[in-house]
C-alpha cells in the first residue's frame, strides 16, 4: 500500500478538500494523521454556531481558539402557538420579560467569554433574534440560517423545507394575507419594555460588560425582524474596541406617519452620530422592506419604502468620512446624500467604494433632478481620491436601473455606465461633470457604456433587481439576498401580490 506521505502536497490537498466537503463525520477519520487533525481542526472551528446554553462548554476552548473565524450567535426567543401568533394585546407585540432577559442574559455570558480571548485575527459576530415559532404560523417561508460567502453556499438545505402551506388560523385564516397583529408579533422591538426602565440603566448596563476587542466585524442581517433600538446597537458597538466593520440590515418602519418616520430618523441619527463609527473601515446599511405586508395595515397602510430626509443624508454623510466603504440602501437618498455635501470642505481620503440608492433612479422621474444629482455626485468625487468605483441604483418590482462609475485601471479607462430594465441618456453635463472626476486621477476622460436589460424572468422585488443588475458593491449579504428573493417567489406562487 503506498504510504500517505508518498502523495504530492497538491493530491493530498485534493483528497482533503473532498472529504471536508462530502458530508461525511469529520471527527471519526481526523485521527488518520497530523495532518489530517489539523486541517479538519480548522475547518471545523473556522464557523461555530453558538445559542446561550452552549456558551458554558465553549468557554472552555483555549487551543482552537486561534482557529475561529465566525461565530453565529442565536438568541432563540420563547416559541408559541396558534393562540399567540397574532395577539390582540399591543402590550404583547414587543418581546416578553423572559425573553428579554434572556437576550441580556445570553450577551452577558458571550461578552464574559470573548472577553478574555486575545486579539489577534479577525473575528465576525452574526447575532440573530429570532423564535423558533415564527416560521410554523405566519410566516412560514422563514429561514434562519448562517451567513454565507455566496448566494449558492448552503442552498440545497433549503429544498426540503415545505413552505407552501398557508398560514395557521391565528396569522390570518384562509386568506393568505397576514394580520396586522401577526406582523407587529414578529416585528416587536429588542429590549424596549423590559429589563431597563429607561436608557440610563441600560447604559449603566452596557458599561458593565467587559470590552471584546477580539470582535473585528459585527453582521445584524435582515432575518432578525425584531427591531434593535439604535441606541442598545450604539452602546454594543462601544464595548467592541476593534470593530472595523459593521453590517447591518433593519426592516423599515411600517406604521408609516410623519411622526413616526421623524421619530425613527431621530433614532438612526444617533447611531450614524456615535462615536464607534469613528474606527470603522466598512458600514453596510440595507433597510429591508416588503410590499405584501403593509395591505395588513388598513387604515396603517403605507407606501413600502421610507421617505428619505436631509437630516438623515447629512449624518451619513459625516459618518461616510474616514470610511473605506459605504452602502446604503433605501436608508438615504443618494439626493440627500450629495445635497449635504455642496458648500462644504469635505474630503474622503480613504474611500474606495459608495453605493447608494435613489428614487430619482425610475421611469418617469424629473430628469433634470436627476442630472443635477448625477453631477453633484461627480462633483463630490472629485474629494475622493481613492474612489474605485460608485454605484447609484434603484429596483422594486419590473424595474431596476443603474448608473455606475470605475475608475481607470491598469490599461483601461474609466467608465460612466448605466444599466437598466429601461433607456437612459446620459446628458452632455454629466458625461462632463464625470469627465472631470477621470482626468483629474487618471489623465484620461471617461468612455460612456449603456446597457438595456431585457430579462424572461420577472423581477419581483428589490431582491430580483440586485441580482439582474449585478452590483460590484455587497449592498446586502448573499444570504439575505437568496432569503429575500425566496420569499417574494414564494408569496407570488401563494397569491400575495
Amino acid at each position: 500500500m503506498i504510504s500517505w506521505n508518498r502523495f504530492s502536497a497538491e493530491i493530498r490537498l485534493m483528497v482533503l478538500e473532498t472529504v471536508l466537503h462530502n458530508g461525511c463525520n469529520l471527527a471519526s477519520i481526523a485521527t488518520v494523521s497530523q495532518e489530517w487533525q489539523r486541517v479538519i481542526e480548522k475547518h471545523n472551528f473556522s464557523r461555530i454556531r453558538l445559542t446561550p446554553s452552549r456558551l458554558p462548554g465553549f468557554r472552555a476552548i483555549y487551543r482552537n481558539r486561534s482557529l475561529v473565524r465566525y461565530i453565529w450567535f442565536c438568541l432563540e426567543l420563547e416559541e408559541y402557538d396558534c393562540t399567540g401568533c397574532s395577539p390582540r394585546d399591543p402590550e404583547l407585540w414587543d418581546l416578553s420579560e423572559m425573553d428579554n432577559s434572556l437576550i441580556t442574559k445570553g450577551l452577558e455570558d458571550l461578552f464574559s467569554v470573548l472577553s478574555v480571548w486575545q486579539p489577534g485575527g479577525d473575528l465576525t459576530l452574526d447575532i440573530s433574534v429570532y423564535s423558533p415559532s415564527d416560521s410554523q404560523h405566519g410566516f412560514k417561508y422563514l429561514t434562519f440560517e448562517p451567513d454565507t460567502v455566496s448566494e449558492t453556499q448552503d442552498e440545497h438545505r433549503l429544498v426540503e423545507r415545505p413552505m407552501l402551506s398557508k398560514p395557521c388560523s391565528g396569522a390570518g385564516g384562509p386568506s393568505a394575507t397576514r394580520t396586522f397583529e401577526a406582523i407587529c408579533k414578529v416585528f416587536g422591538e429588542i429590549m424596549s419594555n423590559s429589563p431597563f426602565d429607561n436608557d440610563e440603566q441600560e447604559r449603566r448596563w452596557w458599561q458593565q460588560l467587559p470590552l471584546v476587542p477580539i470582535v473585528t466585524r459585527v453582521l445584524l442581517r435582515q432575518q432578525t425582524r425584531r427591531r434593535w433600538r439604535p441606541y442598545t446597537l450604539t452602546q454594543m458597538f462601544t464595548r467592541m474596541p476593534r470593530l472595523q466593520e459593521v453590517h447591518y440590515e433593519p426592516w423599515k418602519e411600517w406604521l408609516h406617519t410623519d411622526i413616526q418616520q421623524r421619530w425613527t430618523d431621530e433614532v438612526l441619527q444617533t447611531l450614524l452620530e456615535a462615536p464607534f463609527l469613528a474606527r470603522l473601515r466598512k458600514l453596510v446599511l440595507f433597510e429591508n422592506f416588503n410590499t405584501v405586508y403593509p395591505a395588513s395595515f388598513g387604515i396603517f397602510n403605507s407606501d413600502p419604502r421610507r421617505i428619505t430626509s436631509a437630516s438623515m443624508g447629512r449624518a451619513l454623510v459625516n459618518a461616510s468620512l474616514n470610511l473605506d466603504s459605504l452602502s446604503a440602501s433605501f436608508l438615504v437618498d443618494a439626493v440627500d446624500f450629495f445635497e449635504e455635501t455642496r458648500g462644504r470642505c469635505l474630503k474622503w481620503p480613504n474611500l474606495r467604494s459608495l453605493a447608494l440608492t435613489s428614487e430619482l433612479l425610475r421611469p418617469a422621474k424629473n430628469p433634470t433632478k436627476l442630472d443635477d444629482m448625477l453631477r453633484a455626485a461627480a462633483a463630490t468625487a472629485l474629494n475622493m481620491p481613492n474612489l474605485e468605483t460608485m454605484e447609484l441604483w434603484n429596483g422594486l418590482e419590473e424595474k431596476a436601473m443603474l448608473v455606475r462609475y470605475r475608475r481607470a485601471r491598469l490599461r483601461r479607462p474609466a467608465t460612466i455606465e448605466w444599466k437598466g430594465t429601461w433607456e437612459m441618456t446620459l446628458s452632455d453635463p454629466v458625461i462632463e461633470a464625470w469627465d472631470a472626476v477621470a482626468l483629474k486621477y487618471s489623465n484620461r476622460a471617461c468612455v460612456t457604456i449603456g446597457k438595456l436589460v431585457v430579462t424572461a424572468t420577472p423581477i419581483r422585488s428589490h431582491g430580483d433587481a440586485i441580482r439582474l443588475l449585478g452590483l460590484l458593491e455587497m449592498v446586502i449579504r448573499p444570504v439575505s439576498l437568496r432569503q429575500i428573493v425566496r420569499e417574494n417567489t414564494i408569496l407570488e406562487e401563494m397569491g400575495e401580490d
